[in-house]
């Protein structure tokens, strides 16, 4: 017999499947909890009792794409790749978003917001999961020091943070340039795979300077 607290959270995964859906399908706009409840097959009702409205079911959807991506840097810190394949790996991991869901990717590195006082608090309070609004800067947070622990591993401590800024801005600009159109292998001779080598490479040859 299922329980209440078994069905709640297979409504609440339901929900989210269905918002992915929808965000993958026609972005931000295409989600609204109406559309999302009748894609998952639920009662009317039932995602306003799971999210506080649509940027709480989006953040949710964020938070979860961020731990997925945290939790493949820890399994790739504790693989048998050298440093640099799990350099490549994770920063493809990261690229990879941006070319299979690039609505999500959007979202992933939207603008924080950062009101201040109790407007700002409300608003953080509103647009988060239910209970958790932090969720999605958290998840982030834990994929940025994986992902740290990585560049370490290939840099050294000193250096990490520094290289680590630098892959990912650089993982981040090569995204967008693909998903826009502008990396065209007829004007720039290259490709996203190649580029993220060619930082590694760079990377690597700066630390040992």
């Amino acid at each position: 017999m299922v329980t209440r607290a078994e069905s709640a959270a297979a409504t609440r995964r339901a929900l989210l499947d269905a918002a992915a859906e929808l965000l993958d399908l026609g972005g931000p706009e295409a989600v609204t909890l109406r559309e999302v409840g009748a894609r998952a097959g639920v009662t009317r009702g039932a995602p306003y009792r799971h999210f506080a409205d649509k940027d709480s079911l989006l953040t949710a959807i964020a938070a979860e794409r961020w731990e997925q991506l945290a939790d493949q840097a820890h399994t790739l810190r504790s693989g048998e790749l050298p440093p640099a394949g799990k350099l490549r790996a994770a920063l493809q991991a990261l690229i990879g978003v941006g070319r299979e869901q690039p609505h999500l990717y959007a979202m992933l590195f939207r603008w924080r917001d950062h009101r201040p006082g109790p407007l700002g608090r409300l608003h953080r309070e509103v647009c988060g999961p239910v209970g958790d609004p932090d969720a999605a800067d958290r998840a982030a947070g834990r994929f940025q020091d994986e992902f740290l622990r990585i560049v370490a591993d290939a840099v050294g401590e000193r250096d990490a943070q520094h290289y680590g800024a630098l892959l990912l801005t650089g993982a981040h600009g090569i995204a967008g340039l693909e998903h826009s159109g502008h990396l065209g292998a007829d004007k720039w001779r290259t490709s996203a795979d190649a580029l993220v080598d060619t930082l590694i490479r760079m990377v690597g040859a700066g630390s040992r300077q």
